[in-house]
């Protein structure tokens, strides 16, 4: 009877043990396939862009050989390379701002109560399910010099007589790609901010009006410092989609009107690679916009620390 015993409790705990392996080892099964799609369709491809960088890839040459630094040395003496950066920067530096501040007040009107407020919150959500394309045809048409309705408004402006060239126009082109942007990327920074400022404590705002704090000290002291970490990474986030955005502004301007007005980082990898056929230099643009992003990341990083050990002090 005791050897009875004694073989059902060895066979309860292999029964647990079997139980216990089966449990623990899924989350390593489910890792390892994340990490197996990581490693084949984005750490393989980012490698072999490097490796490709340091040969002379270009299509039609017979043999691909190593060139180690040249296509770099290139890079640096490119003046092309460096006003697409230009482009690139002041592109991306004026949807950061206005996507963010203009999230950030759409964020804050309908953070209040009033009658139809989620009706608005749909509207507002809008411009971000729209399809790219779809935007892109429905501006082209607004800004049409011949019938687009852009051109009904400006003529209400005094000195304005004459249909613009909208897209045509060097000085009009970036201004209206950088607003078409915008309007696209805003929804998405709304929906996140509005979500930070629903998580502040009512408590907190309750104190504040105990205290006699007006609405503009309670923005400044209670609600921008709560939702600081929400806009550092919506500002790091409309970085990378202004950065590697391409169908905007592709499909507007194509990167023109001329002398690569609108040209962004992106639009000249595209050209170099798979217009000129240069796919050894074009992996080398890629190459400085990879670290230009790995850059912007890793500034983020440090600003989301240094304020972490602020608020600990």
């Amino acid at each position: 009877m005791f050897q009875s015993a004694t073989a059902e409790a060895v066979e309860e705990r292999a029964r647990q043990r079997r139980g216990w392996n089966r449990h623990h080892s899924l989350p390593y099964a489910l890792v390892l396939l994340i990490v197996a799609y990581l490693g084949v369709f984005i750490l393989f491809p980012i490698a072999q862009q490097f490796l490709t960088s340091f040969s002379n890839n270009v299509v039609g040459v017979d043999k691909v050989t190593w060139v180690g630094l040249r296509n770099y040395e290139r890079l640096f003496e490119d003046e092309d390379f460096w006003f697409a950066v230009q482009v690139t920067f002041t592109y991306m530096a004026f949807v950061v701002v206005g996507a963010v501040s203009l999230g950030l007040l759409a964020a804050l009107l309908l953070n209040r109560k009033f009658r139809g407020r989620n009706l608005a919150r749909s509207a507002i959500a809008v411009p971000w399910a729209f399809p790219e394309i779809s935007a892109v045809l429905v501006f082209l048409w607004m800004c049409n010099p011949t019938f687009g309705v852009m051109n009904v408004f400006a003529r209400l402006i005094p000195g304005i007589e004459n249909n613009l060239n909208w897209l045509s126009d060097p000085k009009l082109a970036m201004p209206l790609v950088i607003a078409l942007s915008i309007w696209k990327a805003f929804p998405f920074t709304f929906l996140v901010i509005l979500a930070a400022l629903q998580a502040i404590p009512r408590e907190t705002y309750e104190a504040a009006e105990v205290d006699g704090a007006n609405p503009l000290q309670v923005l400044r002291h209670i609600t921008i410092p709560e939702i600081t970490p929400t806009l550092l990474l919506m500002a790091v986030l409309m970085s990378i989609f202004s950065f590697k955005q391409f169908t905007l502004i592709w499909l507007t301007t194509g990167g023109g009107p001329y002398g690569g007005i609108t040209e962004t980082l992106v639009l000249r990898i595209y050209q170099t690679a798979f217009r000129f056929f240069d796919l050894a230099y074009g992996a080398t643009l890629g190459v400085s916009g990879f670290v230009i992003v790995l850059g912007l990341t890793l500034l983020f990083v440090y600003a989301q620390q240094r304020q972490d050990r602020a608020r600990r002090r």
